[in-house]
């Protein structure tokens, strides 16, 4: 793989499917990035889809470093790996002589993180022309990865705010810091079930740009993942009635914004296309880690679309600005990607 394809957008990809001579080689109306690699007979469509975006904002530096067994920088596994897999899959498929018979279709999805909540990806399932008969979603990481069945899930994002001319001897406000507190310490106190398993997650706090100065605003970023909806729905009613407790004792304004949502479902282990993929994990040495998915996976569950998410090399510092993704690993990820799709390609996966 060229490493400078660790840093693709989806105009990049585009240029890249054109340059390797796919068809329908374009972004669509959301920005997503496709292009088809044509089959040589009626096999319907596989779709393979990698994440463009990145938890990094714009502002993060970009810089890459290159070892002899790793690369280190902000978004290499996640998911410039998985997209740099996808722009050279079409020069795999041809330098290893491998037609399919089914058309693969490419995705760079744009609008998959934080507020996107897969915008991109369910534009592109619901405006297709093209029936889908089975879902891809390649992962930088972790090699073994496997995942066929989605949580329910919550995400949602809570923001404190104290005026500045605030009554600051009022009962719990000091700073928004320290509201915002008040609000995490309830959280925390909220009962989590072993039976479904659930989980809430801090994901990030930002508050304060300086030592010698109050804050006014602070930001929690969380979400609820569980086996069950009704649990997450739970959760979230307690989460809003700690806010509303909060909020009248300090007076602070305090807002919760629900940023995405996701039902629970998926499909059994004992599906061909689940048996086939953890069949082709084992066989490359590697122990499958069955784990349920709230990415690109949720879209295609929700349309009873079959699909498994792989990844495809090892990484530390997930979602770090010092993320790394080994080099060694990359080739039996790909070989793993290679051999389910020949397998899909065949019937092998088929639900019957």
């Amino acid at each position: 793989i060229p490493w400078e394809l660790l840093c693709v957008d989806d105009q990049f990809l585009c240029q890249r499917f054109t340059e390797c001579g796919l068809q329908n080689c374009a972004a669509d109306e959301i920005g997503n990035a496709l292009g088809v690699i044509p089959g040589t007979g009626d096999g319907g469509n596989i779709v393979l889809v990698a994440h463009v975006d990145t938890v990094f904002s714009a502002k993060t530096e970009r810089t890459v470093s290159l070892r002899s067994d790793k690369v280190i920088g902000p978004g290499v596994a996640d998911n410039s790996l998985g997209l740099a897999v996808l722009a050279t899959l079409p020069s795999l498929l041809e330098e290893c002589g491998i037609t399919p018979k089914s058309d693969v279709i490419l995705v760079g999805a744009v609008r998959s993180l934080g507020r996107g909540d897969l915008e991109g990806l369910r534009f592109f399932l619901d405006n297709t022309p093209m029936p889908v008969r089975v879902g891809i979603c390649v992962e930088g990481a972790q090699l073994g990865r496997l995942s066929f069945a989605s949580n329910g899930m919550v995400r949602g994002q809570i923001t404190v705010t104290v005026p500045e001319e605030y009554d600051w001897t009022r009962y719990g406000t000091t700073s928004a810091i320290l509201t915002l507190h008040s609000v995490i310490d309830a959280i925390v106190q909220i009962p989590i079930p072993q039976r479904p398993r659930t989980r809430i997650i801090m994901g990030s706090v930002q508050a304060g740009n300086a030592f010698g100065r109050i804050p006014t605003q602070a930001v929690l970023r969380f979400e609820i993942r569980s086996e069950s909806a009704e649990m997450v729905e739970e959760i979230r009613r307690n989460i809003e009635n700690i806010i509303l407790d909060v909020s009248s004792r300090s007076r602070a304004k305090i807002t919760l914004d629900i940023l995405a949502k996701r039902e629970p479902g998926g499909m059994e282990f004992g599906h061909p296309l689940v048996r086939c993929t953890s069949t082709i994990i084992s066989e490359l040495g590697i122990e499958p880690m069955i784990s349920p998915s709230i990415s690109e996976l949720s879209a295609f569950i929700a349309r009873n679309i079959p699909a498994v998410t792989i990844g495809i090399s090892t990484a530390e510092n997930l979602n770090e600005v010092n993320e790394s993704v080994a080099i060694d690993p990359i080739s039996t990820g790909v070989a793993q990607l290679l051999a389910l799709l020949l397998a899909v390609d065949g019937g092998l996966c088929d639900g019957h």
